[in-house]
């Protein structure tokens, strides 16, 4: 029987407690690392990872317990239509059910062809340095429950239709990719935590044709023109029933715009700092419902924050709470005030801390640097 996730955070509190309270009180952390970094036996509790998660995946339990294969990468070289054992593609593609992905050394893989990841798939990448670059990069299509942590994604290519190995080892005829780092099409419940993505041909994260249940947390994102897109076009309805917690990132130096841009769903965007922008920060268009609360804005060339699209923007949502504007930064008009609650569970639930303590919650944003003293 899988283990629970109330057990497991049981059993972790205890193993929490017995770590001196002078090394904890050093580390500044979110919650979300709080749940699992002060933890220095966290490589042997790797799975504990799944019970931190929070904003709208909730909790990725469903990635752990009995059946999850662990499988770790050992071989950097990509073959997208026959991947060998112990390519990340191999097991990406190859290996049905549950499976939890490390890696044995670090290395750079260059993708031939887009990376399509299955179902319940967590690809972890802490305790190595790991970049990914290539043809197409990451591609979540119709799937659940995935986590994605701890990687570097940069000079992601677009790439022409083409066919590759896709999950439960089925050839597929796929499309022609954009060249973002990380895309998402018709996914729910993922986690894409402590990553480093930059300088991609297309942008860096795309939530698109009716993907939801999605938190964006932890990661950096830095020397881009189009960051974030979070609903595919103005004329993909599916797209109102999007929910996307975007929390703790650190957004900059050299970025333009789309952090986020949202289309028709409703995005919570908490927590996150700021390091300048040129077109615009937070942006939307379709009668989106967004919440910008206690981020920390530094202002670089355009000082307003915000960009809307549309002639009818005074049906929108779109507010902010206890957000700091530094450098002459401003939002503009608030619309819909009072709105645009993010309505979560219990398992989603966080505290949204003072926008002051920003700098210091979001100081290890991106892929981790683990010491081999196994902290990380």
């Amino acid at each position: 029987m899988a283990i629970s996730w109330c057990f497991s955070l049981s059993l972790f509190t205890a193993i929490l407690l017995a770590i001196p309270s002078s090394g904890l009180a050093k580390m500044n952390m979110n919650v979300i690392d709080k749940c699992w970094r002060r933890n220095p036996r966290w490589r042997h509790h790797r799975q504990q990872l799944a019970t931190c998660s929070v904003g709208f995946t909730g909790k990725m339990t469903n990635n752990i317990g009995k059946g999850t294969t662990r499988y770790k990468v050992t071989d950097a070289s990509d073959d997208p239509i026959n991947p060998k054992p112990g390519t990340l593609r191999y097991g990406a593609t190859m290996i049905k059910g549950k499976i939890w992905i490390t890696f044995a050394k670090s290395m750079e893989i260059t993708l031939q062809r887009p990376l399509l990841i299955g179902s319940f798939t967590t690809i972890d990448g802490r305790g190595a340095n790991v970049h990914i670059t290539g043809v197409g990069c990451l591609f979540i299509f119709e799937a659940t429950d995935i986590i994605i942590h701890g990687l570097r994604i940069h000079n992601c290519k677009s790439n022409p239709q083409s066919t590759v190995m896709g999950p439960d080892a089925k050839v597929i005829r796929m499309v022609q990719a954009d060249g973002d780092a990380i895309r998402l099409v018709n996914a729910r419940k993922v986690w894409i935590d402590h990553n480093t993505l930059n300088d991609c041909q297309d942008g860096l994260l795309d939530v698109t044709f009716g993907s939801t249940d999605v938190t964006i947390s932890n990661n950096w994102f830095k020397n881009q023109d189009k960051v974030m897109l979070l609903g595919h076009d103005d004329g993909y309805l599916v797209d109102r029933n999007m929910k996307v917690t975007v929390i703790f990132n650190h957004f900059g130096p050299n970025c333009n715009q789309r952090m986020p841009r949202v289309r028709h769903g409703y995005a919570h965007v908490a927590n996150n700092l700021y390091q300048g922008w040129h077109q615009y920060a937070i942006g939307g268009s379709m009668n989106p419902s967004v919440k910008s609360q206690a981020n920390f804005f530094i202002a670089s060339g355009n000082k307003e924050v915000t960009w809307r699209q549309g002639t009818q923007v005074a049906s929108w949502k779109f507010v902010s709470l206890g957000d700091i504007f530094s450098k002459g930064a401003s939002f503009g008009p608030q619309i819909g005030i009072g709105g645009a609650k993010p309505y979560y569970n219990r398992q989603q639930r966080f505290k949204v801390v003072d926008a002051r303590s920003v700098k210091r919650l979001t100081s290890s944003s991106g892929a981790l640097r683990c010491s081999k003293r196994l902290r990380c």
